[in-house]
């Protein structure tokens, strides 16, 4: 088996791979090598969005990415959003848990991801725009309207 060490540089901080697979997926390193939890594995096949995160700004589902070949790109995952401040949240996880928008809460990471990414590209979605911009994450549990209205407040539209 192919082995190679490079580094990747994940919110913010340069971090070693070392020994990796030539074949390992994103997902897997952040996880099982870099210590970082917050993707999960679920479709492993891009359908469910739970393993998303930013590459270089753009969301991407990180079971798709080869790591090694995201060296040198900036790679944001739900524990880069997280404010400094102990049990701080940001404004996207905040609008969340203010709307009730987090049930089971394995889809969440992916979906904040899938938000951020839809509010720095147009900081004013309408329920369309939202509702596109959602529908490549899975969520079982919540239906969605209130995760929509989450994103509205953000949005400065009606919220529920």
């Amino acid at each position: 088996m192919t082995t190679l060490s490079y580094r990747l540089r994940v919110n913010g901080a340069e971090l070693q791979v070392s020994d990796g697979w030539v074949g390992e997926n994103l997902l897997y390193v952040l996880r099982e090598r870099l210590g970082l939890p917050g993707a999960k594995p679920a479709c492993e096949q891009g359908e469910c969005g739970s393993c998303s995160v930013l590459v270089d700004g753009a969301l991407v589902c990180s079971c798709l990415v080869l790591a090694a070949s995201v060296e040198g790109c900036d790679i944001t995952t739900i524990e880069g959003l997280q404010p400094p401040e102990p049990g701080a949240f940001n404004r996207v996880q905040q609008a969340f848990l203010d709307h009730g928008a987090v049930q089971c809460g394995f889809c969440t990471p992916g979906l904040v991801l899938s938000v951020t990414s839809l509010l720095d590209s147009d900081p004013a979605p309408d329920e369309l725009e939202i509702r596109e911009a959602i529908s490549g994450n899975l969520c079982r549990c919540t239906g969605y309207g209130r995760i929509v209205a989450a994103v509205l407040s953000l949005a400065g539209g009606a919220d529920d």
